[in-house]
């Protein structure tokens, strides 16, 4: 069974908007699965769901074999959470608050795993500094803290690294590197694509209370990947010969290239073919390149799909 089990969850409101609507999404543990959509789209909503926050209007929502509505403190008691917002009492020192969040879900003391923690996240030696006197970032790695605090085998990271410094993003990736040997299951959301790209075992993609697609993140980028063969000319033209004009080609920077979209799981590609007949058209070649679309690409085009479909 999965680690996270979504199936047809509704969020509804008294005015009507729906910001959860039908999700279904299965989550295996010990993964990294990002959650990418624009603001609005239903992500953190998603998250306060699963973390029973907030609870459903309809539909099940099932943490390690606990149901988040009628088992709440057995799914809670799994899941760590570092949301977007820095909400911390601000007299209180780090380690207390550290110390706190652990005691709150019933764990026995362990200073030497809260260490450890603090360490990690470069916060030992502000132990003894009470919140106010943090940086921004600081307190990010407070919040990282306290949601590791407790050992949960689900952690979720909401817009985790908006707004932080380059050292933290760097310790935060380093740490979630080492909680998925441990077999941590990990759920990200993200505006930074490439972070995506760069860590996730599957992609997600969210979009105005629907899951638009959830994927393998090789296969995706495989599956709906497209790469554009870039054609420079010697001398710019003002519109196609006749003879390249059913070749699904476009004129970019005044007439100096011709783009070409091709898909990489072809057996061929039929650039060899395009190229013998540019030649032939009489247009004298400068230079090629290609380009392999990236992750933000397929992302755009997905939400504009379906904003088109609307």
């Amino acid at each position: 069974m999965p680690m996270v089990r979504i199936s047809n969850v509704r969020k509804a409101y008294k005015d009507g908007f729906e910001a959860l609507k039908g999700a279904s999404l299965d989550i295996h543990e010990g993964e990294i699965l990002a959650l990418l959509g624009p603001n609005g789209a239903g992500k953190t909503t998603l998250i306060s769901t699963i973390c029973g926050i907030t609870q459903p209007t309809s539909g099940t929502i099932i943490v390690g074999g606990h149901d988040v509505v009628t088992d709440y403190r057995g799914a809670r008691s799994l899941v760590g959470l570092v949301p977007q917002e820095i909400n911390l009492e601000p007299f209180e020192r780090v380690m207390n608050t550290v110390r706190f969040s652990r005691g709150l879900f019933g764990k026995p003391k362990d200073d030497a795993l809260l260490e450890r923690i603090l360490r990690e996240l470069s916060l030992w030696d502000k132990r003894d500094n009470r919140i106010m006197e943090l940086s921004g970032g600081m307190k990010r790695r407070v919040l990282i803290a306290k949601a590791l605090a407790h050992e949960p085998r689900v952690l979720f990271l909401d817009e985790p690294t908006a707004g932080v410094d380059v050292e933290l993003r760097r310790d935060m990736w380093e740490i979630v590197a080492g909680l998925k040997e441990a077999g941590v299951t990990i759920i990200l959301t993200t505006h930074y694509i490439e972070e995506a790209e760069a860590i996730a075992d599957r992609i997600g993609v969210i979009n105005k209370g629907e899951i638009l697609l959830v994927e393998e993140k090789t296969a995706l980028m495989t599956r709906l990947g497209q790469k554009e063969l870039r054609i420079e000319l010697h001398d710019p033209v003002d519109a196609l010969p006749e003879a390249l004009a059913d070749r699904g080609l476009r004129i970019e920077e005044d007439g100096q290239v011709l783009v070409y979209c091709y898909d990489t799981a072809q057996d061929r590609t039929g650039i060899a073919t395009l190229i013998r007949e540019v030649s032939e058209a009489g247009l004298v070649l400068r230079d090629l390149q290609t380009r392999q679309n990236s992750l933000e690409d397929i992302f755009v085009g997905l939400v504009s799909k379906q904003e088109d479909a609307a």
